[in-house]
């Protein structure tokens, strides 16, 4: 549900790190930083002609995962219990903003009718009277297609009563097909779109983004949790600038004809209620199953033993060399590895990091795109025979989590303090040289080429260390931002780098 940015974007920004004060790898190389040298390790999976990965989950695991809280409901938990569980740090809220308008990604026309009569432009219409729109002309007929009665002009065609719950003969229905509406339908967003109560815009959402049949086997509360979820949502997109629509990219939405009575009961029972995070909606994100842990993020992660009634708690997948090396772009595949995971679960949880290793170049990318590249079906996996052990770097974790403490992502800089004095400053001060410089140079086309992890403080917690593919940046407040590439980074190096020389004053990139 979350777009991210182009890899192949020309400005590549570099985002603030967490807290790490283990030395960043080149690859391909050697780097000497705080009098270690550290070398990239082989990776010791041979890559044959197939790989088997082992994983977890279905979905990107943050927030709450669907077969978890079936799993729960059926446990007892009330749909309150589920929603604390998956969304820390949210507290319950109401809907102060009750009516939001969707786009009908599959209409390009508006001509309807209601048993009930409706409402254009101020004025009745009558029952047995129909309405097609064009543009804001509003045409009143005697039926569809019948004579014209009169004209309006209107760009909405409305119900003759806009609350939320109203009785089926007050649905507009399209003429020809009868799909019916609650609500109203016009022209907006560049299309059709159907502005109604979000309390029925979840009664369209909740069976296609969930199953309602888990309301005959002990879920009903799950389904409530799904309505509050859903209903925050939406009323979260909205407050980031999103415009909803009847797909995937919002959630997905049928009107009525995807309605179901068990989840009518489940949005009926919670209406108006969503979740608050710092005092507005919480972006309360979901996905079908978590594989026992969710992913942390925005809320902490939690161990998910109510997943364990999901199909897809676990599963493996066998994917060809070829496939692998045509998805990451490397060449021929000579490796393929884990090089971090976030150590939650089994096989070290899910992948942060995943390197592959190719005879024309090595290419790292993060877990989540590795599993859009090979098509998995979640970013919890591990390679069958990899045989060093990827780096843990933990997320947030809630109180059933191994650090039996609850941290926020957004409190890193806090964090940082708590390890280095006045290290958030220099994080935030330091970042933004950085990404000030790697433009300066020509983002991902410059002589540094893409960025290889993140920002990072120095052991020493006196300036950053940026990797790249063809070189590095260093920080301090006292040199500001430089970069080093090719003889430059070479001569670095050779002479001592950062522990002999410090900090460089100018670029090196010859």
């Amino acid at each position: 549900m979350v777009a991210t940015r182009p890899r192949h974007a020309r400005k590549r920004k570099l985002s603030l790190a967490a807290v790490g004060l283990a030395p960043l790898l080149l690859a391909g190389g050697i780097v000497a930083v705080a009098g270690q040298k550290v070398t990239t390790h082989s990776v010791m999976l041979s890559a044959g002609s197939e790989v088997t990965l082992i994983g977890h989950g279905l979905g990107h695991g943050r927030g709450m995962g669907q077969w978890g809280a079936y799993g729960y409901a059926k446990k007892g938990w009330p749909a309150a219990q589920i929603l604390r569980h998956y969304y820390g740090g949210t507290t319950a809220g109401k809907v102060d903003r009750p009516e939001i308008s969707v786009r009908l990604t599959g209409k390009n026309s508006v001509n309807v009718h209601a048993d009930a009569g409706m409402r254009v432009g101020g004025q009745t219409v009558a029952p047995g009277q129909a309405v097609s729109l064009s543009g804001t002309t509003a045409t009143i007929t005697n039926g569809c297609g019948g004579s014209v009665v009169r004209t309006v002009n209107a760009p909405w065609v409305e119900p003759i009563n806009m609350a939320a719950s109203r009785p089926p003969n007050e649905f507009l229905k399209y003429c020809g097909s009868n799909q019916a509406f609650r609500g109203a339908l016009g022209f907006a967003d560049g299309g059709v779109s159907n502005r109604l109560h979000i309390d029925d815009y979840v009664k369209g959402v909740i069976p296609k983004e969930s199953m309602p049949q888990w309301a005959d086997s002990g879920g009903a509360e799950a389904l409530k949790a799904q309505a509050v979820a859903a209903r925050t949502y939406a009323l979260a997109a909205i407050a980031g600038g999103k415009k909803i629509d009847d797909t995937q990219n919002s959630q997905v939405y049928g009107g009525v004809a995807g309605e179901d009575p068990r989840t009518n009961r489940a949005a009926d029972a919670t209406a108006g209620q969503i979740l608050l995070q710092g005092g507005k909606p919480a972006f309360t994100e979901f996905s079908a199953s978590t594989g026992g842990y969710t992913a942390g993020g925005r809320f902490p992660a939690v161990r998910d033993d109510g997943d364990s009634v999901s199909p897809n708690r676990n599963w493996t997948a066998t994917v060809s060399a070829g496939s692998i090396a045509s998805a990451f772009g490397v060449g021929g595949l000579r490796a393929l590895e884990v090089v971090e995971a976030n150590g939650l679960g089994a096989e070290n949880g899910r992948a942060v990091k995943v390197r592959a290793v190719g005879a024309s170049r090595t290419v790292e990318v993060s877990g989540e795109d590795a599993r859009t590249k090979l098509g998995l079906k979640s970013s919890w996996f591990s390679i069958k025979g990899q045989a060093t052990k990827p780096k843990i770097v933990k997320p947030p974790t809630g109180p059933d989590g191994p650090a039996g403490g609850s941290l926020d992502l957004s409190n890193l800089s806090s964090l940082a303090d708590q390890v280095i004095p006045g290290a958030s400053q220099l994080l935030n001060v330091g970042t933004q040289a950085l990404n000030g410089k790697y433009d300066q140079l020509g983002g991902v086309t410059g002589p540094l080429g893409e960025a290889i992890g993140v920002p990072n403080l120095t052991p020493d917690g006196k300036g950053l260390i940026q990797v790249f593919q063809r070189g590095l940046m260093l920080f301090s407040t006292q040199t500001g931002a430089h970069a080093l590439a090719g003889g430059g980074l070479a001569d670095y190096l050779a002479r001592g780098g950062l522990p002999v020389l410090g900090f460089p004053a100018t670029d090196r990139l010859r």
